[in-house]
């Protein structure tokens, strides 16, 4: 793949920002100075270094409104201030139309793409051929099995097998005995494989719900209908942040004790989890993924930097219950988690 090369004032003005961060942590507010000057920074649009103005692009499986991905982006804008980054973001829920929105970005010659494989069978073909352009890729929160084959320089997100399965323990210290798990995406893999992860370390039942996530109303009632007609469901995990609250409407209407969890953290799911409504969350820690694929991107591009080693870079899983809510409540209200 073709790399851009620059020159020494880049890298003295990378230099002069690392060492301003470090000696702004040797004093007892250097933490404080530090984010003062990020805000300043960001507020201003001025970048951290010299390179040139590259364009990278970002296009996501995310449907309309999904909140998770607001997440993301924050990330990945702050990433491309301080970068000189000229940033570039699309999304669509369906395979055919998130490679198309690819394809037009190879065609507008950016330099770096960045994108998810929750759908990798309509992505690889467009991948190849980003390759082919000499455009480096990165994948992010989906398609970690498929990242390195594909030819991405590397995947950043959680590997949702091994988050599934931390619900499941989760689920057995919390004594629950038969839970339901809520896909609200058919036919993403990374959807199936959080459940089935579950599944496999959860000493009790699990069982698939397969919902209309474009739909909330939906939503609410099919799990409302089946909590109602399965009294012994003592737990609903919902994949995202947004379903979490449907989950909630759906055991008060239902009048069921069933304990709702969720993957997935925002400024109501702390709020949640910190009033006792929502048992647990699991955070991947999506501003990160947004953040790191930017700045990785920009790396490669200046110093030809691969992180991860031919594995993924892993953000997440994080188990956050009521004890972590209050901590991280002032950080989902800025939209950083």
């Amino acid at each position: 793949m073709a790399r851009a090369r620059t020159g020494v004032r880049a890298l003295g003005a990378v230099l002069a920002a690392v060492l301003g961060a470090s000696l702004a942590g040797c004093s007892s507010t250097g933490g404080k100075r530090a984010e003062d000057a990020r805000k300043a920074q960001a507020a201003s649009g001025k970048a951290a270094v010299t390179t040139p103005r590259w364009t990278f692009a970002m296009v996501t499986h995310s449907g309309d409104g999904d909140t998770f991905w607001d997440i993301v982006q924050n990330g990945a804008e702050q990433a491309a201030v301080k970068d000189n980054i000229n940033f570039l973001y699309s999304h669509n829920d369906e395979g055919q139309q998130q490679a198309q929105l690819v394809q037009a970005a190879i065609d507008k010659k950016v330099d770096g793409l960045i994108v998810t494989l929750a759908k990798p069978d309509a992505m690889k073909a467009v991948i190849a051929e980003a390759e082919k352009a000499g455009i480096p890729v990165i994948t992010i929160n989906s398609g970690s099995e498929q990242s390195k084959a594909y030819g991405a320089l590397t995947h950043i997100g959680q590997d949702e097998t091994i988050a599934g399965e931390a619900v499941g323990d989760e689920l057995d210290k919390r004594g629950r005995k038969k839970a339901l798990c809520v896909l609200h995406e058919q036919g993403n893999v990374g959807h199936e494989q959080r459940c089935a992860g579950a599944k496999k370390t959860f000493g009790g039942d699990l069982q698939n719900l397969y919902v209309d996530g474009t739909n909330m109303p939906d939503v609410q009632a099919s799990i409302e209908a089946k909590l109602q007609s399965d009294r012994s469901i003592d737990s609903v995990v919902t994949l995202g942040a947004p379903f979490a609250d449907a989950a909630v409407q759906a055991r008060k209407t239902a009048e069921s004790k069933a304990e709702v969890d969720t993957f997935d953290l925002n400024a109501k799911v702390a709020a949640g989890l910190k009033a006792g409504t929502l048992g647990f969350a699991v955070d991947q820690q999506p501003y990160l993924q947004g953040y790191q694929a930017v700045d990785l991107l920009w790396l490669y591009k200046y110093n030809a930097d691969v992180l991860g080693g031919g594995r993924p870079v892993l953000t997440g899983p994080q188990i956050i219950t009521k004890t972590d809510a209050a901590e991280l409540e002032e950080y989902t209200e800025r939209g950083t988690r």
